[in-house]
């Protein structure tokens, strides 16, 4: 695998991993636009590893809280700094001490669509038209989620049906084209959640499935090793991924804090459509 390939695609990923677009559509687009060559399960691994750790470097003071609090003993020990959660988002995570497992309880159903029906979603569903119909559908329901939530809730008031309904949303996420970030974001918009609580929640949910996923995707490569030739590929896919998803994290949560999700239910219409014409295309040409 070409070093800029590499680059490319962990840059796509680390873009599109954590905004509400669909990773999935862009990371089977670019190739094919480019009429690059799959670039296989082994790159996949990487990919995957770079966004949990962008996830887990921006948000381990969150999880510190989480942990503690949710264990029974006192947060407030944990330190402030750069990408920390602000004072105002520890006092809620204060108010919620049952936080870690309402997630717990919201991470099954994704944990179970993902190890039942991941790998025939990625091998049956990954079409044009089956990404595009994804996009636009789940851009028309992220479009009223935004318009009509009421925007009350923070982290201190997501209670356990909250989490449980934003989890069974996530577990549709192994359709492509659905987006992980995206279905759940305007799950919580529904919930009533403010946009950035939709933000820090999904995102908080998403990392024991992407560490479940990199840990399945490296089990099932572990007797093949690392090909000499994918070394690098690979180091540089972990490093790019994870710096640009951490970037993205940082600006999307700052970004919601003032603005509407309109921008990406806008570019969700947009590249269903496009993926839509490629499909029908394809399918008449």
């Amino acid at each position: 695998m070409p070093l800029y390939q590499a680059i490319v695609l962990a840059i796509v990923q680390g873009l599109t991993e954590f905004l509400p677009v669909s990773s999935t559509a862009h990371l089977w687009l670019v190739p094919f636009l480019l009429k690059w060559k799959d670039p296989g399960l082994t790159f996949d691994v990487a990919l995957h590893a770079g966004t949990l750790l962008a996830v887990l470097a921006y948000f381990w003071r969150y999880w510190v809280e989480i942990l503690l609090l949710g264990f029974g003993l006192s947060g407030g020990s944990a330190p402030q700094g750069a990408g920390a959660a602000s004072h105002s988002a520890r006092e809620d995570l204060r108010q919620n001490p049952r936080l870690l497992w309402y997630m717990v309880v919201a991470t099954i159903p994704g944990a179970l669509a993902g190890w039942r029906f991941e790998r025939a979603a990625e091998e049956q569903l990954r079409s044009p038209m089956v990404v595009g119909v994804a996009l636009i559908v789940v851009g028309l329901l992220m479009g009223t989620g935004d318009w009509w939530g009421k925007r009350e809730r923070d982290l201190g008031h997501v209670g356990l049906l909250d989490s449980f309904l934003v989890g069974v949303a996530q577990a549709f996420a192994v359709i492509p084209g659905v987006s992980r970030s995206g279905i759940t974001m305007t799950a919580g918009l529904f919930r009533k959640m403010t946009r950035e609580t939709a933000a820090r929640f999904s995102f908080l949910l998403s990392t024991p499935l992407i560490a479940g996923a990199a840990l399945k995707k490296g089990l099932e490569i572990r007797h093949e090793g690392l090909p000499p030739e994918m070394r690098l590929p690979f180091l540089c896919g972990i490093l790019v991924s994870g710096l640009v998803g951490y970037l993205v994290i940082a600006v999307l949560i700052r970004y919601l804090e003032r603005r509407t999700f309109k921008a990406f239910v806008i570019y969700r219409l947009a590249l269903g459509v496009i993926l839509l014409a490629l499909g029908w295309g394809s399918f008449h040409g």
